[in-house]
């Protein structure tokens, strides 16, 4: 049976990822706009067939991706992102503190030997150096600098209907100072995203959580647990 996409809200889908392609995917979310559409994060690389697939599959628009958000700068994130970029002639964003990981490939930062992955440096067209938003036709995309995780790491939003749809990829972590992990920086970073008061969470490995209360559950859980 072919897989579909997941909706999860009016122009938001989650299109690789889960049960959707290869196990060692971050899930990957679209965000679509009256002609122009913005992937956030590609996964590991080896399921981009089968995301394009996916999307084409359930009636997005490709030739609409024309951006592509990376939220950091590991394997699991960025291993599709060659392929990705040249399929689609998308432009890159990410923050400068991931270019390390991103376009240099350095392997460290990437953790791409745990994933038995070869990583070949990618061009960022955008480097975000804070706090900004990305416009997607009409809709605007929030770009949040969360470190902790990685130095570099971001969260986005959007408000869509009434509802804000927070991406959150990796908020459980791990931490390892190879990567230049930092739990303090990375509370902060938490408490950051609590006051967005999101609708809805998209999560980049476990899954999608609403109503408000579920996500502020959410993210309150790993504070709690990282905090002892």
């Amino acid at each position: 049976m072919r897989k579909k996409v997941v909706k999860i809200a009016p122009c938001v889908y989650q299109v690789g990822g889960g049960r959707l392609s290869d196990a060692e995917d971050c899930l990957v979310y679209l965000v679509e706009a009256p002609g122009s559409s913005c992937l956030i994060d590609t996964g590991a690389g080896g399921s981009v067939a089968q995301i394009m697939d996916n999307m084409a599959y359930s009636g997005l628009n490709l030739d609409y991706i024309k951006t592509i958000i990376v939220t950091h700068g590991h394997i699991d994130h960025i291993g599709g992102l060659e392929a990705f970029k040249d399929i689609l002639g998308a432009k890159v964003i990410a923050h400068r503190l991931e270019l390390p990981a991103i376009e240099e490939g350095r392997p460290e930062l990437t953790a791409a030997a745990w994933y038995g992955v070869k990583y070949r440096g990618v061009k960022v067209d955008r480097v975000i150096c804070g706090d900004e938003t990305v416009m997607i036709g009409d809709l605007a995309l929030h770009c949040v600098h969360t470190p902790g995780h990685t130095p570099g790491s971001i969260a986005v939003y959007v408000d869509i209907d009434k509802q804000r749809i927070l991406f959150g990829q990796d908020i459980h972590g791990p931490f390892t100072k190879e990567w230049g992990s930092d739990k303090v920086q990375w509370k902060k970073s938490m408490e950051k995203l609590l006051a967005l008061n999101a609708d809805i969470l998209c999560e980049g490995h476990f899954g999608i959580y609403s109503p408000a209360g579920a996500v502020s559950e959410y993210i309150q859980g790993y504070l709690h647990r990282f905090s002892r």
